[in-house]
């Protein structure tokens, strides 16, 4: 069997302003993608101060998927379709963006008022070749609906996708792993085969991956079809991704993943004359980037 590392990525800091600090993973200059991930960005845990909290203004996407997840705190997410919900720990946001959406995601209330703590991620899947231009889409779904499974110091989470013979209730377009891992000290994971591009993230822990340590913060991709050996030192919080290889290159710009530039430009238009939907209630919004 043969095992291809390809890599491991070391998180860049991006400050979105407000405190608001993520360590972007994907893309990166020598892997662009891992399965239809084409964006990972982890963030938190963050400490809001009462009164402050999370302010995405509305802001566009086309030709792709936002899957957030949580583990600490709430982030309301409202969108053009008109959806209106508060995602919490271990909850699923979905959202497709295909021809185009616009959304934005908040503190809520009760959670701005009393400060918080926020801490998760959000990736950006892409959509097959013959589906970037579908309608756009929305799915949420509740934390006691994902599969899970707990033996011998090893948590199972299935966030999108198969894996472990778990299948996740939110669909998908391709072939997706996407698992939340806890693993307590002293305990060992068998990571299978069965995606042909697969990376563990590890976010907090002390961990072997094939007998070699990777740093907490990292991802390590892996090409190849042999099983992924995992061993923690202590206990250890991470994320598996990855999945069938992507059909095809993408141009990504902003929030914008396309076939070509032509529909990147497209999209700018359509942004800058405000085409692209309203979330209602709200009349602030991000701009276009004109750099």
């Amino acid at each position: 069997m043969v095992q291809s590392r390809v890599g491991v990525i070391a998180p860049r800091l991006h400050d979105l302003g407000d405190g608001v600090v993520v360590r972007r993973l994907l893309p990166f200059r020598l892997r662009r993608h891992v399965g239809p991930f084409v964006f990972f960005d982890h963030f938190g845990p963050i400490e809001f101060a009462p009164g402050r909290g999370l302010d995405v203004r509305p802001h566009p996407h086309i030709g792709l998927a936002t899957v957030t997840y949580l583990f600490e705190g709430a982030i309301r997410h409202r969108d053009s379709l008109g959806s209106d919900v508060v995602i919490r720990p271990g909850d699923v946001n979905w959202m497709t963006a295909g021809r185009g959406i616009v959304h934005s995601e908040r503190s809520p209330a009760p959670q701005r008022t009393a400060g918080h703590r926020l801490h998760g991620v959000q990736t950006w899947v892409a959509l097959p070749r013959d589906g970037v231009e579908v309608e756009p889409q929305f799915q949420h779904h509740a934390a006691t609906s994902l599969p899970q499974r707990e033996a011998a110091g090893v948590l199972l989470r299935v966030i999108a996708g198969s894996a472990f013979g778990m299948t996740s209730p939110v669909r998908v377009h391709a072939p997706t792993l996407h698992v939340e891992v806890r693993l307590a000290a002293g305990s060992r994971l068998v990571v299978p085969p069965e995606h042909a591009e697969r990376a563990v993230h590890l976010m907090s822990g002390a961990l072997q991956v094939d007998g070699a340590p990777l740093a907490p913060g990292h991802m390590l991709v892996v090409d190849g079809t042999a099983p992924i050996d995992l061993v923690a030192g202590s206990d250890c919080h991470l994320l598996l991704c990855g999945g069938a290889p992507l059909d095809g290159e993408r141009v990504m710009w902003w929030n914008f993943v396309a076939l070509d530039r032509d529909r990147i430009e497209q999209a700018k238009a359509d942004w800058r004359a405000q085409r692209l939907g309203q979330v209602g209630g709200e009349t602030d919004f991000i701009a276009l980037p004109e750099a």
